[in-house]
């Protein structure tokens, strides 16, 4: 018997992410000796705290897809700014045939989404959103959409990458600039 190994990766806390299937298909390739079926399947996980990605893969077997997708959306995660429980401010894009529109709802709206644009806005943990898929019905292309519009919110003028928490960043930051000022 050896010893016990030790729960966490080097150092890191063990993050725990839900992932959910967005879309599986069968995708065939015609070869010399007829036809190669594989298996796409498109993951998407978050952590329900301001942290959700993507990942895309194929695969012999489906759950090999999917276990190569949700590998690639672990390296792929981007941060929500969500701030009194939405999004920080309305936002349209079209990105390819994908167009999104995004809005800040009210205290106990929920999430009022269709398709793989909710799935998305739960793992991130949005409580309160309001988002319409207006473009096309291509859940890939739509998901790809919607996680490069919540990676470019900004918060006063500060991109979210660097100050996307649950709290308003700005308020912190300018009662810090008021302290270092006074002194």
């Amino acid at each position: 018997m050896g010893k016990p190994r030790n729960k966490q990766n080097n150092g890191r806390p063990d993050r725990e992410f839900e992932q959910r299937v967005v879309d599986l298909a069968r995708v065939t390739r015609v070869m010399a000796g007829g036809k190669r079926m594989r298996f796409r399947a498109c993951v998407a996980i978050g952590d329900k705290k301001g942290q959700c990605g993507m990942g895309l893969a194929k695969g012999a077997d489906v759950s090999i897809a999917i276990n190569k997708a949700a590998n690639r959306a672990r390296k792929n995660l981007i941060k929500v700014a969500i701030i009194k429980n939405t999004v920080p401010h309305k936002m349209y894009l079209k990105q390819k045939a994908a167009k999104i529109l995004i809005k800040p709802a009210p205290e106990g709206t929920g999430v009022k989404a269709g398709g793989p644009v909710r799935v998305v806005l739960e793992l991130a943990g949005v409580p309160n959103v309001v988002a319409k898929i207006m473009g096309t019905n291509n859940k890939i292309n739509n998901v790809r959409c919607l996680l490069t519009m919540l990676s470019t919110f900004k918060v006063k003028g500060k991109a979210v990458k660097e100050t996307a928490t649950k709290v308003d960043v700005s308020e912190t930051s300018t009662a810090k600039s008021a302290d270092t000022k006074t002194k």
